[in-house]
């Protein structure tokens, strides 16, 4: 079985990226993968804005990030990139802790002209953490989320595009996992 982090790196307690991502775990763990979802406002922020990787719950999501197989990363979009949130927790994982994983951006935003933040803020610094295979990211509108307790509902028109790109990503990390236990 395939392990997969998800990163949900919005700020807020009601947020449509956590909603988003905590759709989207049960959707890979209804596939068959083993998921742990990784609120990124509920690390300490002390912690988080010191930069103390001893701190135990700093040092338990880079131990979660280290075993995973994929690493789904959801934020959503703030002046053009992804959440300084995020950022602080991407700062404090290990140079390459993104090596040998597959990795899927999601990214939530407001307006279509958003949807360059995943390539051109995100990728990047995904690439840069050691990701040799990060699979096409995808971008969903705020409007096509809605938020019932603390699950989310999508419209059913968009939703189909963004299950196929989750299932692409799922298919990645099942197959990539026999090859990491070869080497």
């Amino acid at each position: 079985m395939s392990t997969i982090v998800v990163l949900s790196g919005s700020p807020s307690a009601v947020s449509r990226t956590a909603a988003l991502s905590a759709h989207l775990a049960e959707r890979l763990r209804l596939g068959g993968h083993e998921v742990r979802t990784v609120h990124v406002r509920d690390l300490p922020a002390e912690a988080l804005l010191s930069a103390d990787t001893g701190h135990p719950r700093i040092a338990e999501v880079v131990g979660l990030v280290g075993e995973a197989d994929g690493v789904l990363v959801a934020s959503p979009v703030y002046k053009a990139a992804y959440s300084g949130l995020l950022k602080t927790l991407l700062d404090l994982l290990p140079q390459f802790a993104f090596a040998g994983k597959v990795v899927l951006p999601i990214v939530t935003g407001g307006s279509p002209a958003h949807v360059l933040a995943i390539d051109y803020a995100l990728r990047p610094v995904l690439t840069s953490l050691g990701a040799d295979h990060v699979v096409p990211g995808w971008f969903v509108l705020d409007r096509h989320i809605t938020i019932r307790g603390d699950e989310a509902g999508l419209d059913p028109d968009h939703a189909a595009p963004l299950y196929r790109v989750v299932d692409a990503f799922a298919a990645a990390v099942a197959a990539r996992r026999p090859l990491l236990a070869a080497s």
